[in-house]
């Protein structure tokens, strides 16, 4: 791999509304830590230089003496609030790395810190295609039929299977890409409306294609109730 420094951004900064629990879904406990501590592990053994940590205003402190403190990520470089959206929190990440000196030659990786089941052969596999590329994504082949809805509920197409797949975090590119996708995205609030994860930002707001990188299927993210146990056997098979 190159010579340039490698940054993770980990977003920890959702509210986690539709897992119903008073406790935020990447502070709940699986495999008796909090979800988030497997992301910040996972970085943390991949050697990545900087790991900066986005999170509610309101669980800084919280974030600080957990994570840096009490399980001595030393990688943290910075623990920083997010925004109203995702892609504000994930632009606040960018600034602290601009802050930070990276630029032409580094590489970040964007990780949703409620999917605790990325591994290092996966993070080896995005810093590559990141640095063919300049910008990847995780993500595996669709095993459903996929069928695009119209505006009144009834299925309006069925896109090829084939050439279906699920998109996963990490999602990795090189600093010049992503910085300049955000830079442009700025001037489209329309866009801003509908923006999902980082690779369609730079789909639409670069000539970049985005490679689809292998991820894997174990590689779930801990959104509603149901996710919870399944987390808990998916952990359980890891030990």
């Amino acid at each position: 791999m190159g010579a340039g420094k490698r940054a993770a951004i980990v977003l920890a900064a959702g509210s986690g509304t539709r897992m119903h629990s008073a406790v935020k879904k990447q502070f709940l406990t699986l495999q008796g830590k909090p979800v988030l501590w497997f992301s910040l592990k996972l970085f943390d053994e991949a050697g990545i230089n900087d790991i900066i940590l986005v999170t509610g205003s309101e669980d800084l402190d919280y974030c600080r003496r957990t994570f840096v403190e009490e399980y001595g990520f030393d990688r943290i470089r910075s623990v920083v609030a997010g925004g109203k959206e995702r892609w504000n929190s994930v632009e606040n990440g960018l600034m602290e790395l601009l802050r930070l000196g990276y630029g032409e030659g580094d590489i970040v990786l964007i990780h949703d810190g409620a999917r605790p089941f990325a591994d290092l052969q996966m993070v080896e596999r995005l810093i590559r295609d990141a640095e063919r590329y300049g910008a990847c994504t995780a993500a595996m082949p669709s095993k459903d039929t996929i069928k695009i809805a119209d505006e009144e509920g009834f299925a309006a197409c069925t896109p090829e299977r084939s050439r279906c797949w699920i998109i996963q975090t990490p999602q990795a590119f090189s600093c010049p890409v992503i910085f300049g996708a955000y830079r442009k995205m700025h001037n489209d609030p329309v866009f801003q409306q509908r923006i999902t994860d980082d690779a369609m930002i730079v789909e639409n707001m670069t000539d970049r294609k985005v490679r689809l990188t292998e991820g894997s299927y174990r590689n779930i993210k801990i959104t509603t109730p149901e996710d919870l146990p399944v987390a808990e056997m998916l952990g359980k098979e890891c030990t």
